[in-house]
């Protein structure tokens, strides 16, 4: 159903906005909630940005999205009305979040500067107002829709009334835990890295070959070798390795850093551009290599956690506590990650680690496998089949969870309706008469005072 693309989302289509490079101008008031106005040219780039990212628009979509203009401006309203405020430093969170993801999207800060035709700085302040109206009306229906709830029986209620036909289909899927270890390089080939990152460093400075360069030839990091081992990188996002940021941040613009060693290998970093706690870099990874003797090492001590796993003296979760060596695990108690949280499907899986599943039974442990990891580092894992569900056909029994989730969105979409009904005729509103046809607006218009400029 069209609607869908159109569902109040509290989403401002603002970036690819500002990015045009011929951007709509049209200055002229086609709506009024209060003392929020709406512009014709809200509409008009918002439209252009779906069909940008390739939305299949209805023949009414300047409908729809007024719509929805109206209902983030009047849940705006509310909110400064029931004293709700955005925090400086949440905003601030935001718009630098939202910068960042610019300039990873165009490369560099320049670059963004040059297509915007704007500085970082008025970028920020041209995002200042509509984040934190779009904050504001989010924090407005939070507090609509916080206590609504839905019980087994609401449940079971939205889900018969689902066409048989219509219900969703879920192919197996996993719950998959893991304890990874990675062999120790020797001394000798840390040495050996740290001397190749030296030389390469001295062709650099020396002129005689440019970073971007040797970046794409000779690092081995995935994520950045394609594109001459450039990223950008904020100081406080947690993103990037502690010791990666620290020694990034100490640069000045164009200089080269020592090599320095991280749980990823060992680097050189060039600061290109820095714009306080915003900066674009390039590096270039050499990981140790380690020998036939470090890997068997490891393998022998995953076989004897392992061994203490299927005797029961010992629990995953208190291996993957004690031994693992991936940094996510802290976070994930050794399971790996997909969309739907803890549980994924075989196509979301390595190849390598589909093998190591085929004769694995629920509850039980894999041998220990040698791997290379997403980062190119060789690493050896144990596995843990956790759960495993069939293919079936969506029901109450298997899939509860998902379908009272459902049924709960929906709850809140009711009530939000509701809401929209008993507040409109509180609101001052005035909408252009070229949205008078808007058969998604007939509740708006009822109580609109209508604008023939």
């Amino acid at each position: 159903m069209k609607r869908i693309i159109f569902a109040f989302s509290l989403v401002i289509a603002i970036l690819p906005s500002l990015m045009a490079q011929k951007k709509v101008v049209a200055d002229k008031i086609v709506g009024v909630v209060g003392d929020k106005i709406i512009l014709q040219s809200d509409i008009e780039n918002a439209i252009l940005d779906y069909k940008r990212e390739g939305v299949d628009l209805p023949p009414d979509a300047s409908c729809y999205l007024m719509e929805q203009q109206l209902s983030m401006k009047a849940l705006v309203l509310q909110a400064e009305r029931d004293s709700i405020v955005v925090e400086e430093d949440e905003l601030e969170a935001l718009l630098d979040n939202q910068i960042r993801g610019f300039i990873r999207q165009y490369g560099s800060k320049e670059i963004l500067e040059e297509i915007a035709g704007r500085t970082i700085y008025q970028i920020k302040e041209d995002f200042r107002q509509p984040f934190r109206d779009r904050k504001l009306a989010e924090k407005m229906r939070d507090k609509i829709v916080a206590n609504v709830k839905v019980t087994p029986q609401e449940v079971k209620a939205y889900f018969d009334k689902i066409p048989v036909d219509s219900l969703l289909f879920y192919e197996s899927e996993m719950e998959i835990g893991e304890i990874v270890l990675y062999p120790k390089p020797s001394r000798d080939f840390e040495l050996l890295a740290q001397q190749e990152l030296a030389e390469l460093k001295e062709q650099i400075e020396s002129g005689s070959r440019s970073f971007e360069a040797m970046a794409s030839l000779y690092s081995e990091d995935p994520g950045s070798k394609n594109t001459g081992g450039q990223y950008a990188i904020n100081r406080n996002d947690g993103v990037f390795d502690p010791e990666f940021v620290r020694q990034a941040f100490r640069l000045r613009e164009g200089q080269i850093s020592p090599v320095f060693k991280t749980r990823f290998g060992y680097h050189i970093i060039k600061m290109e551009s820095r714009a306080g706690d915003d900066a674009v870099i390039r590096h270039i990874l050499r990981i140790p290599k380690v020998t036939q003797t470090e890997i068997d090492a490891a393998v022998k001590k995953l076989d004897s956690i392992r061994a203490n796993l299927i005797s029961g003296t010992l629990s995953f979760g208190e291996a993957v506590n004690k031994f693992s060596e991936d940094e996510n695990s802290k976070f994930t108690a050794g399971r790996i990650q997909g969309p739907n949280g803890n549980y994924v499907t075989i196509d979301q899986l390595d190849k390598d680690l589909v093998l190591m599943l085929d004769k694995l039974e629920v509850n039980g442990y894999s041998q220990p496998q040698v791997y290379t990891d997403m980062q190119g580092k060789q690493a050896v894992r144990l596995v843990h089949l956790i759960s495993r569900t069939e293919p079936h056909r969506e029901n109450l029994k298997d899939d509860y969870n998902k379908i009272a989730q459902r049924a709960l969105e929906e709850k809140k979409a009711r009530v939000m309706q509701e809401w929209f009904y008993e507040k409109i005729p509180s609101f001052y509103v005035m909408v252009d008469e070229s949205f008078t046809g808007c058969t998604p607006m007939q509740n708006w218009l009822k109580y609109a005072a209508i604008s023939k400029n």
